[in-house]
Order: C-alpha cells, then sequence, then structure tokens
C-alpha cells in the first residue's frame, strides 16, 4: 500500500503524525500539493480544528487560495465544518473570498443547508447579495434546492437584502422556487416582498413556471396576505 502522504494525514485528522512530520520540516506548513492546496486546506475541508489552529500557531496563512481560488473557509463551510469555520473567522479569514465560479462560503452554506454556517458567516458581514459567475445569490441557491430554514434567515438578516435581484438569467429566486415547486419557500417569498410580475429572459414570469396550484396559491397570498 502506498504511504499517505501529509495532506492525506492532514485530511484524516492525524495531527500527531502531522506534528511529527512538521517538526522535523517546518516548511511543510506552506508547502502545496498538485491541486494548489496547503495543509490547512485539507484540515478545515475533514473538519480537524486542532490541526487548523496549530497550523495557524505555525503561521500558516489564514487565506491560502487553491488552484481554482478555494480558501479553507470556502472549503470548512461548503463541508459544514463549524468549528473550522469558527476559527478561520475569529482569525480574520476573508468571509467573501470567491472561487474562479464566483462561489462564496455563503454561497455554498446556503446550497447545502448549513444553517448555523451561515449565521456565523453573516455575523461577519458576509454579503448576503453575493453573486457567482451565474448571477446567482445566496437566496436562489436556497431557494431552488428548497433549503427553507435558510430563506427564513436571509430574510430575517435583509435589511440589505435583495429579494427580487435577478441571476444571468433574468431568474429571481422566486422564479426557481416555482420552477422547482417549492410551495413553502415560495409563498415565503412572496410575503417578504418578492415581485410576482417580473420576467426573466424567456419573458416568462415566477406564476409561469409554477404549477398550476402553486400559481393560484401566490396570487391569492399577493390580493390578501391573510389568506396564510
Amino acid at each position: 500500500m502506498a504511504q499517505e502522504s501529509i495532506y492525506d494525514l492532514a485530511y484524516r485528522g492525524k495531527t500527531s503524525d502531522v506534528k511529527v512530520l512538521l517538526n522535523s520540516t517546518e516548511s511543510l506548513k506552506t508547502q502545496t500539493d498538485g491541486n494548489g492546496r496547503m495543509l490547512i486546506h485539507w484540515a478545515a475541508l475533514g473538519g480537524h480544528d486542532d490541526l487548523v489552529r496549530h497550523l495557524l500557531s505555525l503561521g500558516a496563512p489564514v487565506d491560502p487560495t487553491d488552484d481554482t481560488n478555494m480558501t479553507p473557509l470556502i472549503l470548512a463551510a461548503s463541508a459544514g465544518r463549524e468549528k473550522v469555520v469558527n476559527t478561520l473567522l475569529a482569525e480574520g479569514a476573508n468571509v467573501n473570498a470567491t472561487t474562479v465560479d464566483g462561489h462564496s462560503a455563503l454561497q455554498y452554506a446556503a446550497s447545502k443547508n448549513w444553517k448555523s454556517i451561515c449565521v456565523a458567516l453573516l455575523e461577519k458581514y458576509a454579503d448576503i447579495n453575493i453573486t457567482d459567475k451565474r448571477g446567482a445569490t445566496p437566496i436562489h441557491r436556497a431557494a431552488s434546492k428548497g433549503n427553507i430554514a435558510i430563506v427564513k434567515l436571509l430574510i430575517e438578516y435583509g435589511k440589505d437584502l435583495k429579494i427580487d435581484q435577478r441571476d444571468a438569467y433574468g431568474n429571481t429566486a422566486l422564479h426557481l422556487a416555482c420552477e422547482e415547486d417549492r410551495l413553502d419557500e415560495a409563498k415565503l417569498l412572496v410575503i417578504n416582498g418578492a415581485d410576482i410580475t417580473l420576467t426573466n429572459k424567456e419573458r416568462k414570469t415566477p406564476l409561469d413556471l409554477a404549477s398550476p396550484g402553486l400559481a393560484r396559491t401566490l396570487k391569492q397570498l399577493k390580493e390578501d396576505p391573510t389568506t396564510v
């Protein structure tokens, strides 16, 4: 069996083994693998807070980027590693760093339904309207996936939330919720002011994309919000 690399050890949380190797060759703390990832990337992705803290104490950078511009914070947020997210944020990680596709930690967390991580990021002033290369914001992600708790959270934090922001295809979060037949998410968006008449690039409104039953419900809701 091939010997495990130090990056494999970091990902698996073999902290004592990694420490031994770092003691003999400290320059390993900033060496990168074939993906441009340092040990801190792999420790963060694996959720090993003790190792992340150790690497930071040795002077490893908090925000190194791999070959797709992933930072340890983005990896940890995507993988649901809450402790590591909190450590990296406390150490000054850039909360609005984005990958080459424009994905941020908040976008990944919103997409994957990691509510407490979304809260931690928003508390550190993550941009609630941050857009990826396709123009999608965190609320687009959460609404289309049916992550009702995240939609609620973004609305609660939403003094700056652009609820009707359009993506590259002209779709709002409500368009996506209707297209995916996400009843509760669509209702929540409409109750909080989402526009049912905006058209996307195909000149379709959210109601055009909704099932007949959902379209009826949303129309009623717009006319009389007490029907909730």
